[in-house]
């Protein structure tokens, strides 16, 4: 196995599989350090990376243009390097099954070009055992190398949050976990000497998995608590947001609150968890049960607009709704996983004119993943019904306030759908909206 000092000597390289939101900051700031080849499929998306210029918005030009990070779609630039961390999605298809495809295909991809010597680290979300169970046979196939003699494997599992400047990853503590303790002390050193918030030596692949999961399944399953709570809370004529207020003056109250749950984590990685139980032979319940109602809010928040308008006495076919925000959080480009896509299309299904604006996600991207053409100018198409404040994009926030979403509403009691909760009540009720939210 390679060792640390041939890496920081520059004798031997780190090579990135995947340069998206969690390799290329990974690749940058490994890259302070040692010599790295940053690899992804994507040509054009090596192309603007080679000109300075990162889509997510993760990197600045400034940082791009200062590394020396090799950009590459080359396979064979893989075999130059003796650590290879692979940082590719591991998605869920439409019926919530893991979708193990791209980490698959990476493996083999590695598997194929790797040498004798090298430690293969995963970063992608997965369940307990995908590592050891479904990555290593891939590996020794194609490579004809025998793991734990011709090579060794590691997991070190992302916490990349998109768009925080404040939680970089150089400031979040690292897990790692070898098939060794040799490969274990290798990761720790490796990720130790550019991460400064410390590192963590799981006893093995296996739980560093399982700590990765249940981060954003304990997360998922608090939302679900807030969202079921709205439901419950809808129904009985109570302002959930003024109940969370009162309760959040006790000083061990969470301070969870209902929502969208979307993205590349806390609405993917419950599903390998139980996807793993079920295939030990347990069904899990309460997990699942969090999920099924977290899936629910994009639905329950267009049948509740449907709702307003009909309150509002306007005719819900033919209605002009504008939803303000994609991404699935505020600020960042990333769509994946939205769950403003459930509104979008469920407010379809009534054939309600929906539009939707957001200056912070690429149209083409869009277009290419769900069909949706974003609008640019929102005062175009107005006057519209109802409004839905989705994502609390800063621009939004700077540039709407009552008296402009009044301007592009139809004049008969316009309605206004909260989603963060972003407006106090009583002032949305006085200006004139039928005002609603989560």
């Amino acid at each position: 196995m390679v060792i640390l000092k041939d890496l920081v000597e520059g004798k031997e390289k780190v090579c990135v599989i995947g340069l998206g939101y969690v390799g290329l900051p990974l690749s940058v700031l490994l890259n302070r350090v040692y010599k790295v080849c940053g690899f992804d499929i994507n040509e054009n998306r090596i192309s603007e990376l080679k000109k300075g210029y990162d889509r997510t918005g993760e990197i600045s030009d400034e940082e791009l243009k200062n590394s020396t990070i090799e950009l590459t779609p080359d396979f064979k630039k893989i075999s130059e390097c003796k650590v290879i961390i692979i940082t590719v999605p591991t998605p869920v298809d439409e019926h919530n099954m893991p979708d193990l495809k791209p980490v698959k295909t990476a493996t083999q991809t590695v598997g194929k070009y790797m040498g004798k010597g090298s430690i293969v680290v995963y970063e992608s979300t997965v369940y307990p055992g995908l590592t050891e169970e479904e990555c290593v046979p891939i590996l020794e196939m194609e490579s004809g190398l025998k793991w734990k003699k011709d090579f060794n494997v590691g997991y070190s599992p992302e916490r990349v949050n998109p768009g925080d400047k404040e939680h970089t990853l150089d400031k979040i503590k690292k897990i790692v976990s070898g098939d060794s303790p040799k490969a274990t002390e290798l990761l720790a050193q490796l990720y130790g000497s550019v991460v400064t918030a410390g590192i963590y030596k799981a006893p093995d692949i296996k739980t560093a998995e399982a700590a990765k999961v249940i981060e954003n399944t304990q997360r998922d399953l608090n939302i679900a608590l807030m969202n079921e709570l709205s439901l419950i809370f809808n129904k009985m004529g109570i302002d959930t947001k003024e109940v969370l207020q009162a309760a959040g003056t006790k000083w061990n109250f969470l301070r969870f609150e209902p929502g969208l749950v979307g993205g590349h984590c806390i609405g993917v990685d419950p599903y390998y968890l139980t996807f793993k139980a079920q295939s030990i032979g347990y069904q899990p319940e309460v997990i699942l049960a969090g999920r099924g109602i977290n899936d629910y809010i994009g639905k329950y928040v267009a049948e509740n607009t449907v709702k307003c308008l009909i309150k509002a006495g306007k005719a819900v076919k033919g209605s002009k709704v504008l939803i303000l925000g994609l991404t699935f959080k505020e600020n960042i480009s990333d769509i994946r996983n939205t769950k403003v896509v459930d509104i979008f299309k469920e407010l379809r299904e009534y054939e309600i004119d929906v539009k939707i604006a957001d200056p912070c996600a690429n149209k083409e991207e869009v277009m290419h993943e769900y069909s949706i053409e974003l609008i640019d100018d929102i005062e175009r198409h107005n006057p519209y019904d109802a409004i839905i404040i989705a994502v609390k994009h800063k621009k939004f926030m700077d540039e709407f306030d009552f008296k402009r979403y009044k301007k592009i509403s139809d004049s008969k009691c316009p309605v206004l759908i909260d989603i963060k909760g972003l407006y106090n009540k009583e002032e949305a009720i006085k200006a004139g909206f039928l005002y609603w939210r989560l």
